[in-house]
């Protein structure tokens, strides 16, 4: 009887599986890394980098002048076009995974949103962004990646696209810890090797991942995931917000 059960349950589908925690924690490697897990395994799944555009902002800032994006905008515009960018591409990347009957790996989720509004010191923002978020329904599995802020900034600072302060990292690391859903999330170490934290990921997703540790092997970090040789419509789909 249990056997048929978790048999059952291995033959379910899972619709959406979300990666979040602070910038350098590495969100992006290992959604790319699951998304290929799934698909290998018979589940094509799609990766979704739900960004809120802050980055893009911020390059639009440097180009004018302006330090940063907050500077660019102000705080509570910041907050406002983030809300609002990454509401859409959630909206976007739950469509598109429903229509395809794809599992959604979601780079960043609206539990990425209420920590970046508490960072921020924007905390009259966050009951209108969860009502606007309140539509979506909540992943099967939310991973929260946790780092070091020291060592997140030392990975942000080698990989050279961006910049965040430790001030940032350390606010935003305890946002995380003290929003109401961190009790449901699967806390994972972010701070080993990649190999190391997909293993750790993928033990919690057993019903749908064989344990096979060369399976966790995949893109290098920040990088779209090489599809095996011939994939093909059921390879794994990176997917990119816009901006």
């Amino acid at each position: 009887m249990a056997s048929s059960r978790r048999a059952r349950r291995g033959r379910a589908r899972l619709r959406a599986v979300a990666l979040i925690g602070i910038d350098g924690s590495g969100k992006t490697t290992q959604a790319h890394r699951l998304a290929q897990a799934l698909t290998a395994a018979g589940h094509p799944a799609t990766y979704h980098r739900n960004a809120g555009g802050r980055r893009w902002l911020g390059r639009v800032a440097q180009r004018i002048g302006r330090p940063d994006a907050q500077r660019l905008v102000g705080r509570d515009g910041l907050l406002v076009v983030e809300s609002a960018l990454r509401w859409l591409a959630i909206a976007l990347a739950l469509l598109s995974c429903l229509v395809t009957g794809r599992t959604a790996v979601m780079d960043r989720w609206s539990y990425c949103q209420y920590a970046s509004i508490r960072a921020h010191g924007g905390q009259r923002w966050e009951r209108l962004a969860r009502a606007g978020y309140r539509i979506f329904p909540a992943p099967a599995v939310t991973f929260l990646l946790t780092v070091d802020p020291a060592e997140a900034y030392r990975r942000i600072e080698r990989r050279g696209t961006d910049h965040e302060s430790m001030a940032w990292l350390t606010a935003a690391d305890t946002a995380y810890r003290r929003l109401p859903e961190y009790g449901g999330f699967v806390v994972v170490d972010g701070n080993g090797p990649p190999e190391e934290v997909a293993r750790r990921i993928r033990a919690h997703l057993s019903e749908w991942l064989p344990d096979d540790p060369s399976a966790g092997s995949g893109p290098v970090p920040g990088g779209p995931p090489r599809p095996a040789g011939g994939a093909g419509r059921d390879g794994p789909v990176p997917v990119q917000a816009r901006p």
